[in-house]
């Protein structure tokens, strides 16, 4: 049947009805038809509202489980002496309590280092990434909203505790587009198993469906099914894919309520425009062999050998123009056995991670790129001791967590902010999430209060309702 003759079929009643009512359904056509027509644009690169920010792109790192700030950046000496003296609350709210009996200090189980020319504390098993310190900003100020670990995450990833809003890397896609129309604009590297929550930790929320995060897959091929069976040519792919959104868009056309259609046409698109460039940007084996090394990969280590692969996949994305990556790491959450627990932890990420920040200021990149390292929460200076005095752990801590930035505006070689002599809350500089969501819009040259979509009645925003630019954190 010619193509005219489908799209003037009779009409249902609902649809006549739907056309007639006042005219809102010609108005919502309209109006779907320049969204349509504007969908290449939303995702053309944009300036932002900073033009002078240098970071154009970023790299989250997710350390999922809540890494301790007290194990790994921020040593508490003063946990020597109270090491298995009596813990006892004081009503903070946020406090995690996993255990009903007595509650002991733990003192680390961890020795530490100076590193960098501001001598900044790591701890030692930080080999690699000590020599990076001077590009670091360690952040000791952060303060979450929730000890429960759904929950933080969703806080962290989108601004809101109970998930359904957008992903930061989706806020960040829609604010400054993609450099390149060949690949997805935000791009999550998970581990084996997704965080808690899922993936609506990087949902597009309210937002276009075009702008939700592509998760690649963590082992094997990233993407399957990347390229066509060998008796399909690209013409013939490219008529059938024409065939099929024309039927859509006819069936668009027949419910313009229904914007996640165009979404849909959008993404068949998309997956036609990554068997061009996906297959090479996601082919790690095109590295020489001392850039596979210094990531870990082909090492001994085979948990620094996946996320050293993710790692460079990070890099090999927002070279070719990929906004967003989230690079997401498990493992941390210690409630004992920490020693060996975040030992683990540290020796697989330490490599991957400072070769990655290594690699970027190698090729220029560190100055454009925002890489960002985080966990949902911290962990508490105390915990119950199970199974002798190695056995120990820590618990949930929203009050104080491990971050570090650098790249971009962010400070280099710096730290900004302080906890009490425990650990157990920040005391200077202190910050919730949402200011830090502020902040890292900024350096990406977006304004928060002007980064807006209208949904649900009223203009909606990363940071929920407003916030403030922690100013410590951009040089």
């Amino acid at each position: 049947m010619p193509r005219h003759r489908l799209l003037t079929a009779s009409l249902s009643r609902r649809d006549l009805l739907y056309g007639l009512g006042m005219g809102l359904g010609t108005v919502a056509l309209s109006a779907l038809s320049q969204q349509e027509t504007a969908r290449a644009g939303a995702l053309s690169p944009k300036p932002g509202h900073f033009p002078a920010a240098k970071a154009k792109r970023c790299i989250f790192l997710l350390m999922e489980g809540g890494p301790s700030h007290i194990d790994t950046f921020d040593p508490k000496p003063a946990l020597q002496k109270l090491h298995m003296t009596e813990f006892v609350k004081e009503g903070n709210k946020f406090e995690a309590s996993m255990n009903t009996g007595k509650r002991y200090f733990v003192q680390s189980p961890f020795e530490f280092q100076r590193a960098g020319r501001l001598g900044v504390s790591m701890n030692k098993l930080f080999v690699d990434l000590a020599a990076q310190a001077d590009d670091m900003c360690f952040y000791r100020g952060l303060q979450a909203e929730s000890v429960n670990h759904p929950t933080a995450l969703y806080h962290l990833n989108t601004g809101n505790r109970f998930g359904g809003d957008p992903a930061i890397g989706s806020w960040v896609a829609y604010g400054l587009g993609t450099e390149n129309q060949n690949l997805p604009a935000f791009v999550v590297l998970p581990d084996v198993a997704y965080p808690q929550g899922g993936a609506a930790n990087w949902s597009n929320g309210f937002l276009p469906a075009y702008y939700q995060g592509t998760p690649l897959r963590s082992r094997g091929a990233p993407v399957l099914d990347m390229n066509p069976p060998d008796f399909v040519t690209e013409a013939e792919q490219r008529a059938n894919l024409e065939f099929l959104n024309d039927l859509n868009r006819m069936h668009q056309q027949s419910h313009p309520e229904h914007a996640e259609l165009a979404a849909r046409i959008e993404s068949y698109e998309l997956a036609f425009r990554m068997q061009a460039e996906m297959p090479e940007a996601i082919d790690i084996a095109a590295e020489d062999d001392k850039t596979l090394a210094m990531y870990g990969v082909g090492g001994a280590n085979k948990e620094a050998d996946a996320i050293g692969r993710r790692c460079l996949l990070a890099r090999r994305l927002v070279e070719r123009g990929v906004r967003f990556v989230q690079v997401i790491v498990g493992g941390w959450d210690s409630h004992d056995y920490i020693e060996k627990a975040h030992g683990s932890r540290i020796r697989a990420v330490d490599k991957p991670i400072a070769a990655l920040l290594a690699d970027l200021k190698r090729t220029g990149l560190l100055d454009e790129t925002l890489v960002v390292f985080s966990g949902e929460f911290g962990r508490s200076p105390d915990n119950g001791v199970r199974g002798g005095d190695k056995a120990w752990g820590r618990d949930h801590n929203a009050t104080a967590m491990a971050f570090w930035m650098a790249g971009g505006d962010a400070p280099r070689g710096a730290v900004v902010g302080a906890t009490d002599e425990t650990g157990r809350n920040a005391v200077e500089v202190a910050h919730p999430i949402k200011n830090l969501h502020v902040t890292l819009l900024k350096l990406l040259g977006l304004d928060d209060a002007k980064l807006t979509y209208f949904a649900q009645g009223r203009n909606k925003q990363l940071s929920q309702t407003g916030g403030e630019v922690i100013r410590e954190l951009i040089a």
